[in-house]
């Protein structure tokens, strides 16, 4: 009897400059002889198919129906899916696959780009889907895969300050969300899953610039546990700025996302004498990072959650939180902009 397990025959949806990452890594894998095998794209814009189904060789749908339809009749097998159109749509293309009772077989488990849902309702509607068809939920919460938070994790010790920057040129996509959801909501997600504390007060204040929605924002959350984060983010910036810095007891960690660095700085007094770089007291230390992609990681663990049937890393619920928290600095946000008296036309 054979060890290897079946191929996962999977799906992209939306190929878009998202979806076309998926697809990448997809076939890489693939190609690379691992248990997988891309199946099919949902691309509704048709106008794209037959440049797709060339470059890719498999079946273009336009419509979820379409993609199910050909499921239900045994044209083609799809296990689980990536979602990665825009936040407006991810409820009504991920509702229906993960149930697709059409024929009454089984879902299809998921992976869903962050923020999980345009709203917390649904969310809260995807998670209960998932839940009563028995399916896999993950969210694309890339950060948590990034080698260099995966190197600072075994870290954590009570963290009590963070202070992170998440600064991007303009581009004209993911303009259907605010740079809160489009940006800050990778550093929500991690600070969040450190700080393991529920957030007790917010403070922030944004500002469209260069979309009719929030560009740049700046936000400070203090959690029941005393501990306080400060972020900004833009996508109205002239450099891309990607760090995550925190304080716990008697140690500064430095997080650069983009290079995948971590710095450590420890506080001992038995560290040594002064020199002309590093004071007394001080010891630098850099933890040995993984060399990989992190979508990469993020869809490796994906497939092994749907093969395993166990909870995926970063969890819907996950997404939910980080998804409330963004909502609720946006409402902060308005309620600055009312007070100030700032024209939000």
């Amino acid at each position: 009897m054979s060890s290897n397990p079946s191929p996962l025959q999977v799906a992209v949806c939306g190929a878009g400059a998202f979806g076309r990452n998926h697809l990448r890594v997809y076939r890489e894998l693939e190609q690379a002889g691992k248990a997988v095998r891309l199946a099919a794209v949902l691309e509704t814009d048709t106008a794209r198919s037959a440049a797709l189904h060339e470059e890719w060789g498999v079946p273009i749908y336009s419509s979820v129906d379409g993609l199910l339809a050909a499921r239900d009749r045994g044209e083609v097998i799809i296990d689980a899916a990536s979602v990665c159109v825009p936040t407006s749509m991810h409820y009504a293309v991920a509702a229906p696959l993960l149930r697709d009772d059409r024929a009454g077989g089984p879902g299809i488990d998921l992976l869903i780009e962050k923020p999980i849902a345009g709203s917390t309702a649904e969310a809260d509607k995807l998670i209960a889907i998932a839940r009563q068809h028995n399916r896999i939920l993950q969210v694309g919460h890339l950060e948590r895969f990034n080698p260099a938070i995966l190197a600072v994790q075994p870290l954590l010790n009570r963290p009590m300050f963070f202070e992170a920057h998440r600064l991007s040129i303009f581009t004209p996509r993911a303009l259907d969300v605010d740079v809160v959801l489009d940006l800050m909501i990778h550093d929500l997600d991690i600070v969040l899953a450190f700080a393991q504390s529920p957030v007790r007060e917010i403070h922030a204040v944004g500002l469209p610039i260069l979309s009719s929605k929030n560009d740049i924002a700046n936000v400070r959350l203090e959690f029941e546990s005393g501990c306080v984060a400060n972020f900004t983010a833009s996508r109205a910036s002239t450099e891309q700025v990607r760090k995550l810095r925190f304080f716990q007891p008697h140690q500064y960690i430095s997080v650069d996302y983009a290079r995948r660095d971590v710095l450590v700085i420890d506080v001992n007094a038995k560290a040594g004498a002064s020199t002309a770089t590093v004071p007394a007291g001080l010891a630098f230390s850099k933890p040995e990072v993984l060399q990989a992609e992190p979508l990469l990681l993020e869809i490796e663990s994906f497939l092994e959650a749907v093969r395993t049937r166990t909870t995926p890393k970063v969890s819907a619920e996950d997404g939910r939180a980080a998804l409330a928290l963004a909502l609720e600095i946006n409402r902060a946000i308005t309620e600055h902009s009312q007070r100030a008296g700032l024209n939000r036309s």
